[in-house]
């Protein structure tokens, strides 16, 4: 009998190459995740907490703070870099789209740097992270680097 690990252990840096793809499972915000969210940041400027008289707003639904969406997004990406993740090093973010209460993300990915520290130790793995709702809208678009195990 062979021990195969732990399930929920993350991706190493030897199992990724460039070009590679993967998604993570969806999410649905809801009104509590807007509420909860909103007051852990004190992100309170009305667009996120006034719910009537939206007429005069840029964005007439309950729109969520990007902030929000790129969290949610993280943490859709957890199991990625489970006990693998050594480190956020940089990112570039852009907001493509308005996210509401209701939408449902995922996030799809696309490995596009994949290089060993000069060490060898470890690697440094960047991706392309699309946060899709579900029309298959963009609502939001980053490059994270991070590090990685290696085996």
């Amino acid at each position: 009998m062979t021990d195969k690990g732990t399930l929920g252990t993350g991706f190493h840096f030897d199992d990724l190459a460039v070009g590679d793809t993967f998604r993570t499972m969806q999410r649905t915000i809801v009104e509590a995740d807007l509420a909860a969210f909103v007051n852990l940041t004190w992100l309170t400027e009305e667009l996120f907490t006034r719910a009537t008289n939206r007429e005069e707003m840029a964005i007439k639904g309950r729109v969520v703070p990007a902030a929000l969406v790129y969290s949610f997004a993280e943490g859709l990406l957890l199991p990625m870099m489970q006990h693998t993740g050594l480190a956020f090093l940089e990112a570039e973010l852009q907001v493509r789209g308005p996210t509401c209460v209701g939408d449902t993300i995922r996030v799809e990915c696309e490995v596009i740097e994949a290089r060993a520290t000069s060490d060898g130790r470890r690697g440094l793995v960047r991706t392309r992270n699309r946060v899709v709702k579900q029309d298959g809208e963009a609502t939001l678009e980053y490059n994270p680097l991070r590090m990685l195990r290696r085996r």
